[in-house]
């Protein structure tokens, strides 16, 4: 492996830690999925990032509907919360490389660059090295995509317009694609998530970038991208909603999980 690459953290853990495994389960989990349609090319997605065994199926069903753009999207913008590190604002790498067992995936250092003179960026190697919300899906990105370049960020507590400036600096065209990582509630008895997911889906759909922590563990990157689709006229879509208990969980304490797709409104 490249010396300047960041290895992966959690194979093994959250996802299958051979090549093989590893391919097999993402390709059964999109084969799967159910058939999404989306109108035309989303400019963003929101995406859960638990053990593959939990979220894989969620997860799956917004990366299955982007098989129609798979030799289109060529850079890939990544944002999801820090679960160990504590970041203030936006954290990027200084690693040429993000791997997983599939391979290594190439940041757009050029770009990232040119983020660097924003006062909410920093770069922080440290809260990307255990961090799970990214890596887990690279696999999903690796098996749905051509060649593509990453941007990978992780998000601590920042404000929505200091996420939605950042986001704005990547926008880009047809070829950049916004991943956004959440999950959403977090351990509460199966019914009552699903009240509170379900106003959390409700919030997302009316672009309303008020969205807590305890609602979504990436509130603060999930914020931003409501405020930037506001600006440039985005329709959310919401392509699936479930948690843990309807997976591989009980239904004592769950974890919610959502998927959706933000596109415009105009043709194309």
């Amino acid at each position: 492996m490249n010396a300047a690459a960041r290895p992966p953290a959690v194979a093994g853990m959250f996802y299958p830690a051979s090549a093989s495994a590893l391919a097999a389960a993402v390709d059964r989990l999109l084969a799967a999925a159910p058939a999404e349609p989306l109108p035309r090319q989303p400019k963003a997605i929101i995406a859960p990032h638990a053990g593959y065994i939990y979220s894989g199926p969620t997860a799956a069903r917004i990366y299955a509907a982007l098989r129609p753009w798979r030799q289109r999207i060529r850079r890939i913008v990544l944002l999801g919360p820090t679960h160990r590190v504590a970041v203030r604002g936006l954290a990027l790498p200084s690693v040429q490389s993000f791997a997983t067992p599939l391979g290594e995936i190439p940041l757009d250092g050029p770009v990232m660059a040119a983020l660097d003179p924003l006062p909410q960026i920093s770069r922080n190697d440290a809260a990307h090295a255990l961090e799970h919300a990214l890596e887990v899906h690279l696999p999903f990105l690796q098996r749905c995509f051509d060649d593509f370049t990453l941007i990978p960020l992780a998000v601590g507590h920042a404000e929505p317009e200091a996420v939605a400036e950042t986001l704005e600096t990547l926008w880009g065209g047809d070829e950049t694609l916004l991943v956004i990582s959440s999950d959403l509630s977090h351990f509460l008895p199966y019914a009552t998530a699903q009240q509170v997911d379900g106003d959390t889906c409700r919030h997302i759909l009316d672009l309303d970038p008020r969205i807590r922590p305890e609602q979504a563990c990436g509130a603060y990157p999930i914020n931003g991208l409501l405020l930037a689709a506001r600006r440039h006229g985005l329709q959310p879509q919401l392509i699936g909603c479930c948690n843990s208990g309807d997976t591989a969980g009980d239904r004592e304490r769950v974890v919610g999980y959502g998927a959706f797709a933000f596109h415009s409104l105009a043709r194309g």
